[in-house]
């Protein structure tokens, strides 16, 4: 993780029942987990989806004559790869991998050459691919083709001890204007047009459709809280025009060709040179720092200083949508989807055909959220209405241990976050917030009040593609005190995380209650092979598939469920044989799990994509040779040494780089079958 990365620090004060507290209500309500041998049984997915209730208030589930049920072809059919700790790319038996995309690589034509010394300037660096790859998402250029389309691609933060020369980095050479505006240049979304020529894919150069977006790009401000006075600065006093888009972490996109970019860490770019702590309670409760920043960006950007620019944060922490195939469109930054720090974004349909995006707040303690749209998508005419993410209502999740179904854990329900809506003392939400903007704007104050359940880092969310089931990675939680520990966390530290799932009421994306169970609790049975010790996690964590830190998390067409780590790659104490950072498939119905990627040093998997045909998957390594704490840090200094710790994607690059990696199998085949 990144030094500047501040997830597993809470900032909520509230004394919300947490979802630890509501698992344990639960294991000890159904008798759950009491052996470490499971979490949900496969009943869950598989009990009839009019279990859950419909509008007439029967739940019983509809009678069905019984039927020979046809051979099922099993969704997985590789051979699992093994962990490492080694500087390369682990991909299993049968098949191959390609890297491109690489920070410093060239977009435009007048791009200048990567030096692998870091000496490229701001302007150098705005003509490259931005640095850490991130979420990404393929559109085919034309059709459905699996040979050309458009990548599009987050570049989420900069690793300063290979972004940025020795010099700069020990003080020799005085921090810069020029330094923070590259700096900004390396953050941001790249669009590239690739295509695949004679078995390798490529980057077109030039293309009238690549493009660099970054902390400097114009955006438009849309939605409720557009024009709102805490979204107005000294530089655009409409509050409608913002500049700039960074810390760019997953993705999504739309039924209608739009790709979703997620704002998410923004607080950890604001800091003050004033020497006074002037931040009010929004501020605290976004994480905002007392006084200078990590990123320094405030030093010679006035609107990073919260005490020059009070507003300027409120303009960032929203889903942002860009047209790829329009290059001289301004990307929109959706308010009505709420600010928080947004990891993904995943969409799908209620039964209305009104559009549902479900999102998660990254950070030790925070929500999960839900928008449904107030207008319907019509596939018939999909470009009549390109603003659907404008109108709608946005809900924060609450889950308890209430009466469920089958091997259900638990219920939960959505609150409304409206004016309306009753929070304690017998007032409303109109109580606090003037406006609905006001909520908007100050969203998770908004979940404070109404009481939603504070979880263990939401990050990616994915919802199946046959059944509607939710999936959503809880990543871990090491701050979590003694006094939380329960049987689906029994650790004082969270330090292997979980992935938690819920069917919506009548199978509609707009129910406003729904069931959860867990999926999977992440453990190590390497370190801890005592099966009645949770810490080896669920049944089906094994120690062939062994993993910590869910993170990335997405579905393919066929209903695999494809899950990247950004965990501890130590290999030590409690990941003792976990290796580097990885990526596994799972059988959604069986449970199983298989590793099917490991990473280089000091990566995180992340990312992931397909071509139409799913006969290529692309992946992101993000932050290679990012060392931390790990024990085979370099003694030397890798602003001088690069090299020390990790050269992938190769040496010669002169530093470790974030990249692409596109996987196939070598038969021509469809990945992970």
């Amino acid at each position: 993780m990144s030094a500047f990365d501040l997830d597993d620090i809470p900032t909520n004060p509230t004394a919300n029942p947490h979802f630890n507290d509501v698992v344990k209500s639960a294991v000890s309500r159904r008798g759950f987990l009491k052996t470490g041998l499971g979490l949900g049984a496969v009943s869950f997915f598989t009990i009839p989806l009019a279990a859950c209730g419909g509008g007439d208030g029967d739940d019983t589930p509809a009678v069905t004559p019984p039927t020979t049920p046809a051979p099922v072809k099993p969704l997985l059919g590789f051979k699992a790869v093994a962990t490492n700790s080694g500087d390369g790319i682990t991909v299993p038996e049968g098949y191959q991998s390609q890297v491109f995309c690489r920070w410093g690589d060239p977009l435009f034509s007048n791009s200048p050459a990567w030096t692998g010394r870091a000496t490229e300037d701001a302007a150098a660096q705005a003509l490259q691919f931005g640095d850490n790859n991130d979420g990404m998402h393929y559109f085919p250029l034309t059709g459905t083709s699996s040979t050309e389309g458009l990548l599009v691609m987050n570049h989420e933060y900069i690793n300063p001890e290979f972004f940025f020369t020795a010099a700069i980095q020990d003080g020799t050479q005085a921090w810069s204007a020029d330094n923070v505006r590259k700096s900004q240049a390396g953050h941001g979304i790249s669009v590239a047009h690739v295509k695949l020529e004679n078995g390798q894919w490529k980057v077109v150069v030039p293309s009238k459709y690549n493009r660099r977006l970054t902390a400097y790009s114009p955006f438009t401000l849309t939605g409720p809280a557009a024009g709102h006075p805490l979204l107005q600065t000294s530089a655009d006093t409409s509050g409608t025009l913002a500049l700039g888009t960074f810390n760019n972490c997953g993705n999504g996109f739309t039924p209608w060709g739009t790709y979703l970019t997620c704002e998410e860490n923004f607080n950890g770019y604001f800091g003050t040179l004033s020497g006074t702590d002037t931040r009010n309670a929004s501020q605290r409760r976004y994480g905002l720092s007392a006084g200078v920043s990590g990123n320094r960006w405030e030093e010679h950007d006035a609107r990073f200083d919260y005490a020059k620019e009070r507003n300027e944060s409120y303009r960032h922490g929203y889903i942002v949508e860009i047209d790829p195939f329009d290059p001289t469109s301004v990307p929109k930054k959706r308010t009505a989807l709420g600010r928080i720090k947004h990891e993904n974004v995943a969409l799908t349909f209620s039964t209305d055909k009104r559009v549902v995006a479900y999102m998660g707040d990254d950070q030790a303690n925070d929500y999960v959220y839900k928008f449904v749209s107030e207008g319907k998508y019509d596939a018939a005419a999909p470009n009549a209405d390109r603003n659907l993410l404008d109108n709608g209502r946005l809900y924060v999740a609450q889950f308890n241990a209430g009466a469920a179904t089958g091997d259900a854990m638990g219920t939960g329900r959505w609150i409304l976050l409206d004016r309306g809506t009753p929070i304690s003392g017998g007032r409303n939400l109109g109580d606090l917030f003037a406006t609905q903007a006001e909520i908007l704007i100050n969203t998770r104050l908004a979940a404070d009040a109404v009481g939603a359940t504070p979880m263990d880092r939401p990050e990616w969310v994915t919802v199946h593609p046959k059944t509607g089931e939710v999936y959503l990675t809880l990543t871990n939680n090491s701050s979590r005190a003694a006094d939380k520990v329960d049987d689906a966390n029994p650790r004082a530290a969270n330090v292997y995380g979980q992935i938690v799932r819920w069917r919506e009421t009548g199978n509609d994306a707009a129910a406003i209650t729904f069931e959860w169970d867990l999926f999977v609790l992440a453990g190590n049975p390497i370190r801890t092979p005592d099966r009645g010790n949770l810490a080896s996690g669920s049944a089906n964590v094994t120690v062939d598939n062994t993993f910590n830190s869910p993170d990335g998390l997405a579905f393919d067409a066929d209903g695999r469920l494809w899950i990247q780590t950004d965990g501890s790659f130590a290999n030590t104490g409690v990941y003792q044989g976990q290796g580097n950072n990885q990526m596994l498939l799972a059988d959604p119905v069986t449970k199983e799990i298989r590793r099917f990627l490991v990473g280089p040093s000091g990566c995180e998997v992340t990312g992931i994509t397909w071509t139409p045909d799913q006969k290529y998957v692309f992946v992101n390594i993000q932050h290679p040779g990012e060392y931390g704490s790990h024990p085979r840090r370099p003694a030397a200094d890798p602003a001088v040494d690069p090299l020390a710790f990790s050269k992938w994607p190769e040496a010669s690059g002169g530093r470790p780089r974030a990249a692409t990696v596109v996987i196939s199998r070598i038969d021509g085949g469809v990945v992970g079958t």
